[in-house]
């Protein structure tokens, strides 16, 4: 069991059923009182927990930011099925970049990046007015607070764009829209003044919070991210978070690939930041019941049906090298069986007819994320921000687009070579010469299991590193981030999708936002 935070009703709650509590009569309080509660440095975790547990089901559960990643771009799509699928067009919608200002995706990030900000800001406040009288290590407590709240800004920032930064409790005015400049500068801004007072252990203590190194990694792909936000790129200063990390020698590349990915993921060395998830008390992982068919609860004797939706874009897998050892560890391919048996379950083919129907056994499945034997509807692996080898990728990258050329594929190699330990070992290098050629992603409009038309992704600058970033973080949740850095996210077609207008390359403010604030203008093109 995997060390959880917890909220003080929750431990409240669990204390009265361990001790048996027989009368029933119920008071009602909305708050703790400062005269009944007298904090100590272990109830911390309990203070700070409301702030982090709105990433559950913001990453990686129904609508989450996975999806809002990875559905409008090039690796991942979720056609109809047989057994469902359409949901009035949503994925469709995604895939076509035809989404609007009211739909689920992608209004839910909007509401979960707010309920967190909102909860730091109430924390914060309740500190700062002494209601919850802390003195032992308040300054890094604020820091922390700060530091998730400068998370969940990030994320609104790089889909949203011009959002109203709201920062304190009490005011019940109608905020006014900042523009992204401005939201970029905040989170900076706070990153900056947090990263001092945050704790640099990388143990069981930090791990799903910000420490020092969470909160610089973050940082370091806001820089990255510079050009698109701002239009002015920050490759030196993103050079200069990564550099930090590496120095603090606190991570490795782990030898395995998918010890980032098992069930017990909270103990890979990798991992500079997770979102924490577990089977039976934080439900909210669950990627695995979106991709896998139904069928496929015989093959790992799941106790719940999975739904089965999205699969990999046949166009992406065919990028990669048969020796890669990321292509398996990655998706479910081919025949599987029913658990203990010979028998044939199901047979996962690469192609996919196409978005508006495809058959329960086209494209290959999410199996990045372990799904251990009796999988339940939710899984107990964390999922992984951060990790160390992309510290190690957002670092190449600048150097590359700085003319560094060969310094990049030194990074890069590193990172390649636990995925062709194996098999190829000398496949693992890769030259300067090599991340200034173009993808060998066959971009166009796919058809009768091929790309008709022409496009192709030679043409895209420095395209062989997108498509080692594509490798390494498939099924992540980012490659539409990437995508709009490397400027083919509105310009490129895939599968289905057409080119879409440079717009797109943030989403609309929800409808019912600007419907309740008059403060907020639509972006521009919506």
């Amino acid at each position: 069991m995997k060390k959880m935070l917890y909220s003080i009703t929750s431990l409240v709650t669990l204390a009265c059923i361990l001790s048996g509590c027989t009368k029933l009569d119920e008071t009602v309080y909305d708050q703790v009182l400062q005269d009944n509660f007298h904090p100590t440095e272990g109830d911390v975790p309990s203070i700070i927990a409301p702030v982090y547990t709105i990433l559950r089901p913001m990453e990686a559960s129904w609508y989450g930011n996975f999806d809002l990643q990875e559905e409008p771009a090039d690796a991942i799509v979720t056609p109809a099925r047989p057994n469902g699928w359409y949901d009035g067009g949503v994925y469709q919608r995604m895939h076509k970049h035809e989404w609007n200002q009211t739909q689920g995706q992608p209004n839910q990030l909007w509401s979960n990046c707010y309920q967190g900000i909102n909860t730091a800001n109430r924390v914060l406040y309740q500190i700062d007015a002494g209601l919850v009288p802390i003195t032992t290590g308040k300054e890094a407590i604020i820091a922390e607070l700060k530091a998730a709240r400068a998370f969940y800004y990030y994320n609104l920032l790089d889909n949203h764009g011009n959002v109203p930064i709201v920062t304190d409790f009490k005011d019940a005015s109608l905020p006014k829209q900042s523009t992204r400049q401005q939201v970029y500068d905040f989170v900076v801004k706070e990153f900056l003044d947090a990263i001092p007072a945050l704790s640099d252990k990388v143990d069981q203590t930090t791990y799903g919070r910000f420490n020092k190194w969470a909160a610089k990694s973050i940082l370091a792909k806001v820089y990255l991210n510079a050009g698109v936000y701002t239009g002015t790129p920050q490759w030196d200063k993103c050079i200069e978070q990564c550099n930090d990390i590496i120095a603090s020698n606190k991570y490795i590349i782990e030898p395995l690939y998918k010890t980032s990915y098992k069930t017990d993921n909270n103990t890979s060395k990798e991992i500079v930041f997770a979102i924490p998830y577990d089977e039976i008390q934080a439900t909210q992982m669950n990627i695995h019941m979106k991709t896998l068919d139904p069928v496929m609860q015989k093959v790992y004797s799941m106790s719940a049906q999975p739904w089965g939706g999205n699969c990999a874009v046949p166009q992406f897998i065919d990028t990669y090298d048969p020796d890669d050892t990321r292509l398996k560890d990655t998706w479910i391919m081919g025949p599987q069986y029913v658990a203990g048996t010979t028998t044939l379950a199901i047979n996962f083919i690469e192609n996919v007819d196409g978005i508006a129907l495809a058959g329960s056994n086209q494209g290959y499945r999410v199996g990045k994320y372990e799904i251990k034997m009796g999988a339940r509807g939710a899984l107990s692996t964390d999922y992984p921000i951060e990790r160390y080898a992309d510290i190690l990728m957002m670092k190449a990258e600048c150097l590359l687009r700085q003319g560094k050329a060969a310094e990049a594929a030194t990074l890069v190699t590193q990172v390649r070579q636990r995925a062709f330990s194996t098999t190829s070992p000398a496949k693992a290098t890769v030259t300067g010469a090599d991340l200034v050629k173009g993808s060998v992603y066959n971009y166009g409009l796919w058809a009768g299991g091929r790309v008709s038309g022409t496009g192709g992704g030679a043409d895209i600058q420095y395209g062989r590193f997108l498509d080692e970033l594509g490798w390494e973080f498939a099924a992540e949740g980012r490659r539409r981030q990437d995508m709009i850095r490397f400027g083919i996210y509105t310009t490129k077609q895939w599968f289905n999708h057409v080119s879409s207008g440079a717009n797109k390359t943030i989403f609309p403010i929800p409808e019912g936002e600007l419907t309740k604030n008059g403060n907020l203008k639509q972006n521009p093109g919506y």
